[in-house]
């Protein structure tokens, strides 16, 4: 047999089992196997750029047809701020070809939106690289395209298009292979720039295998319906990529570098608003971790230029794989991702750990208590800290202006506000920052708000319960720096009075009143996932909600109700819209699908009622977190009775960001086989006991260790085992363990 002979025996083969494979897509997947199927078929033609055909070949394996339906079931959607998701080979996956589809129809966009007019964009990254932590690709080898993909190659290959559809790209230091930029200043560096929009390769907050690409508008913000409509629109009818080499690029000055003075002008941004309210102390360290994310080239910069005593745990500089993180999680809304940080600050003699994501948008807050145990606060308790602060504190500013929040949000800004009067609020928005941003937009362009820009002062605080704050209008996203900056002074200014945070929050809270809030969310991945999110959504719809436990509803809010709502902007405006309030006596319970992950998110609202707990101080705040951290369970356990789940407490008590069918299995396979095991006498020591379940959950927590997961959902067991557990000896250091707080 000749070459030639042999080749074409190759692609037969190749051939054949690509048939097989579209067969079994179409067999198993009724909904969309044949798009599956199609979308798969022309990535494997080399028609799309970037679609890397050899190694889509070698998924075409009976095995691996779930993994193909998955990842070619749709194009990954353009969702609240952009595309996200996981790094992987398909259409449904963040990869070189989607951000070039994107990109190349952002582009396509800004011409068909500022036609005749020179153009340029602001391009940002983050720090992630792509590992396959989580072994999706075992398959390939140790050698594959993605492996080594890092945000800033992404951010390259971004400005490498924009410079051939003739836009310039200013980007960070643009020889660097490891330059990044935060959320923020990209929002910032657009308006001073004057850019006609902007790009930041970043997954935010999202574990290490996924990424993605958050698109900006002209006023530095994210795009609203019906605007992200067409651009959406745009990128899905794009049929070619223009781009031009980054070093000829560079050389042609299509690709600029952002001068360093406008960094130092972002700084001066937040030192003009702090106005020197509180001399920083030497004395009081704050200890700062960046998540090893981006924070320290905005946060750190900023609190370093006002002179407070700064210190960041070893290696949690950048490194875009969280390597020492705790769940790989650096997200300040898991109160686990500081514990390292907060180690660190005790040996340290400081009792505050401030905290942002990867891209430095959110902010995290801990402090140590008296005790010397830490308190995490949820972003709801730092929205009420910096209102409070920044309006009602007869130290602070006394600031007085406009309050912005989302529909989700703490009600306890509104009381803050009314307190203070001669202020405004504004407290029905959709989720997302870009409604806020859109706010001062639309009262710029109505002359009502005429001095937004000019005068930060107008502003107050705008917030949303996921850890985002804004106080300066000309950055139209969250920014975790002034945040960080407040509460740093709010911190040492309590020290020198002997008080904490907590201690704060608790007299806010008994000012204003009995507000508690719990977020949850339930994690459902892949397209079943998908269709389960559908399913409950639907569900809530047709045959409604009576109650939540013992606590009837009263009343059901669609905003899916175009008569209440008014008819849908776009595809986009209904997904934003895809929300339902339910009202109870003394709460609203919120439900909604995630925009950026694949999750379903609800919000558990507790307002002061008549005859809430008279109780003062820490008792308060412990009766009324009770109340709706049960509502909230509650509410889990009737969303999941929608697709016909359980969970019990155990299974509760494991944090949101492990899946459900994760928790399920721990709930059901993994807690019984413990039970008999220690009966048995299987464990010698808590040692080997570690050894046996890091094995068993190990997928819970891809790249990480699984064992502080489980932590509070063993403890909740430890008493109910108690009896039947006397005589073996290995209990009692479990139980120990469990309940050491």
């Amino acid at each position: 047999m000749d070459k030639s002979d042999k080749i074409g025996t190759h692609k037969m083969n190749e051939r054949e089992r690509l048939n097989k494979i579209c067969r079994l897509l179409n067999e198993r997947y009724a909904d969309r196997g044949k798009e599956a199927a199609g979308r798969l078929q022309n990535w494997l033609s080399g028609d799309v750029a970037f679609s890397e055909p050899d190694v889509l070949i070698k998924h075409l394996d009976e095995d691996r047809v779930a993994l193909l339906y998955d990842v070619f079931s749709q194009v990954l959607p353009f969702g609240t701020g952009g595309r996200r998701g996981r790094v992987g080979y398909g259409s449904n996956r963040l990869n070189p070809a989607t951000v070039a589809l994107t990109v190349q129809g952002h582009c396509n966009y800004l011409h068909a939106t500022f036609p005749g007019r020179s153009l340029s964009v602001v391009v940002a990254n983050d720090v992630r690289i792509f590992h396959d932590i989580a072994e999706t690709y075992g398959f390939l080898g140790e050698a594959h395209p993605l492996l080594g993909t890092t945000s800033r190659s992404l951010a390259k290959l971004a400005c490498e298009i924009y410079a051939g559809n003739n836009i310039i790209a200013y980007c960070i230091d643009p020889p660097s292979d490891k330059a990044f930029l935060t959320t923020p200043e990209l929002s910032f560096l657009i308006n001073k720039l004057k850019a006609a929009g902007g790009i930041n390769v970043s997954a935010s907050h999202n574990p290490p295998d996924d990424n993605g690409v958050k698109v900006y508008d002209e006023f530095g913000s994210q795009p609203v319906p019906p605007n992200d409509q067409r651009l959406a629109d745009a990128m899905d009818e794009v049929k070619s990529i223009r781009r031009i080499s980054f070093a000829d690029a560079l050389r042609g000055r299509q690709i600029l570098s952002i001068p360093r003075k406008l960094h130092e002008s972002y700084i001066q941004t937040y030192v003009d608003l702090y106005g020197k309210i509180f001399l920083p102390q030497q004395d009081l360290p704050i200890v700062y971790t960046p998540l090893c994310g981006c924070g320290l080239e905005s946060i750190g910069d900023l609190l370093k230029e006002l002179q407070f005593p700064v210190l960041v745990p070893p290696n949690q500089g950048p490194d875009g794989t969280f390597s020492v993180i705790p769940f790989r999680a650096p997200n300040p809304e898991v109160a686990q991702a500081t514990v390292p940080a907060a180690t660190f600050a005790a040996a340290r003699n400081s009792g505050i750990v401030l905290s942002s994501d990867p891209d430095a948008d959110r902010v995290g807050l801990e402090i140590r208590l008296r005790d010397g145990a830490w308190y995490h606060f949820d972003g709801n308790k730092i929205a009420s800290l910096l209102a409070y602060f920044l309006m009602l504190d007869p130290n602070g500013p006394k600031r007085r202006g406009l309050v912005i929040e989302t529909l989700v949000t703490t009600r306890m800004l509104g009381g803050i506000v009314a307190r203070a009067g001669d202020s405004w609020l504004i407290d029905d928005l959709l989720v997302g920052f870009k409604y806020i941003a859109n706010v001062l937009k639309t009262l710029e362009e109505e002359g009502q708000y005429q001095h937004v820009k000019s005068s930060p002062d107008s502003l107050v605080l705008a917030a949303e319960e996921s850890h985002g704050v804004m106080m300066a209008p000309i950055i139209r996203d969250k920014d975790a720096a002034p945040a960080c900056m407040y509460l740093s002074a709010l911190y040492q200014m309590l020290c020198r009075e002997e008080r904490t945070l907590l201690d704060y929050y608790l007299q806010v809270l008994e000012q204003i009143g009995g507000y508690a809030d719990v977020s949850r969310s339930i994690v459902l991945s892949g397209p079943e996932g998908k269709s389960k999110i559908d399913r409950i959504m639907a569900s809530l719809r047709t045959d409604g909600l009576g109650s939540i436990g013992s606590f009837s509803v009263h009343e059901a809010v669609d905003y899916w109700n175009e008569e209440l709502f008014g008819p849908f902007k776009s595809e986009t405006d209904k997904w934003s819209r895809n929300l339902i309030q339910f009202h109870l006596d003394d709460s609203i319970v919120t439900v909604r699908p995630s925009g950026t992950e694949p999750k379903l998110k609800f919000y558990c609202q507790l307002k002061p009622y008549d005859d809430q707990p008279t109780a003062s101080g820490l008792k308060l705040l412990q009766e009324i977190t009770n109340q709706a951290e049960s509502l909230a369970r509650l509410a889990y356990g009737e969303l999941l009775r929608r697709i016909d789940l359980d969970l019990r407490q155990p299974g509760l008590l494991l944090p949101d960001i492990i899946e459900i069918d994760r928790k399920i299995k721990f709930e059901r396979e993994t807690l019984p086989q413990l039970r008999r095991s220690l009966l048995n006498g299987a464990f010698d020591n808590l040692d080997s006991l570690f050894s046996w379940l890091r094995s068993e959950i190990q997928p819970m927590t891809p790249g990480a260790d699984p064992i502080p997961a489980v932590k509070s959902s063993i403890a909740s067991l430890c008493e109910k085992w108690a009896d039947e557990m006397k005589s073996v000896p290995v209990f009692s250091s479990v139980r120990t363990w469990a309940e050491d707080r």
